[in-house]
């Protein structure tokens, strides 16, 4: 590999093969095979399909992408560009978390929205099918910005732009993408979706999502501490034991009169 290029882990290493392999596999089969497209939209999103008990949608539609070489070997292109150093810094299993959930969240969030929306708006801009791993590489670019605060990437390894710039960038391109309604496979409002699963998952460490639940968990830890508190309390006032304090003076008897051992 020539020296100064992005080094990836064996995590990125593992997603970019798998969505390779996936590419690759209806490729030939679409193309060459007479594999009919209906097994290719069997697993992409569709939301009226998802609600009706069709969930496995959600997780096969980020694998999928059109049997084109400019649409995979962009894809590939965006994970290899930022991901490496997001590996070296957050590990490899953090990295496949962080892939998965922010798919997830946002077709998820596409899909609630959709279902929101009257249904002329949101064939405009969701589509019938969907799929497609853009909305991760947007969480990539965003939480790889949150990450390296202060930095300077080089876009497609030529023009310099500072970690802010780079927000402006994807951000800037999704809005354009919605003016246009040039809607991508995904659909236009999943990469929104994927923007704050970067930096919800990713916009630090702990990221907030970590940050909002550890705070969740200590309180639950503090209600439980005062809750048992109060009720050892209850437990020693019904026993009628009660401690009484020595070292004060000589008298060792007890309030009944008797002596204290």
């Amino acid at each position: 590999m020539m020296p100064g290029l992005p080094r990836p882990g064996r995590a990125l290493w593992g997603v970019m093969l798998t969505l390779f392999g996936i590419w690759l596999a209806f490729a030939i089969g679409l193309n060459w095979g007479g594999v009919s497209e209906r097994v290719f939209l069997f697993f992409a999103g569709n939301t009226e399909l998802i609600l009706k008990g069709q969930l496995w949608r959600l997780v096969t539609a980020p694998l999928l992408h059109v049997p084109s070489v400019g649409a995979i070997l962009f894809l590939l292109f965006g994970f290899y560009f930022l991901t490496p150093t997001l590996e070296q810094q957050w590990g490899g299993p953090r990295l496949i978390r962080f892939l998965i959930l922010s798919s997830l969240l946002a077709y998820g969030l596409q899909l609630f929205v959709g279902v929101l929306l009257p249904r002329s708006l949101s064939d405009r801009l969701i589509g019938e099918y969907w799929f497609g791993a853009l909305p991760a590489v947007e969480a990539i670019s965003i939480a790889w910005a949150l990450t390296f605060r202060g930095q300077t990437v080089r876009l497609f390894f030529v023009l310099p732009v500072s970690t802010r710039g780079l927000i402006l960038f994807v951000v800037g391109v999704s809005l354009l993408y919605v003016v246009t309604l040039e809607r991508p496979t995904c659909g236009l409002l999943a990469p929104f979706g994927g923007m704050a699963s970067g930096w919800l998952f990713g916009g630090g460490t702990p990221s907030p999502a970590r940050r909002f639940w550890l705070k969740l968990r200590l309180a639950r830890l503090e209600r439980e501490a005062k809750k048992e508190s109060v009720d050892r309390k209850k437990r020693v006032a019904r026993s009628g034991l009660r401690v009484i304090e020595g070292g004060k003076d000589d008298d060792q008897s007890g309030p009944d009169g008797r002596m204290l051992n």
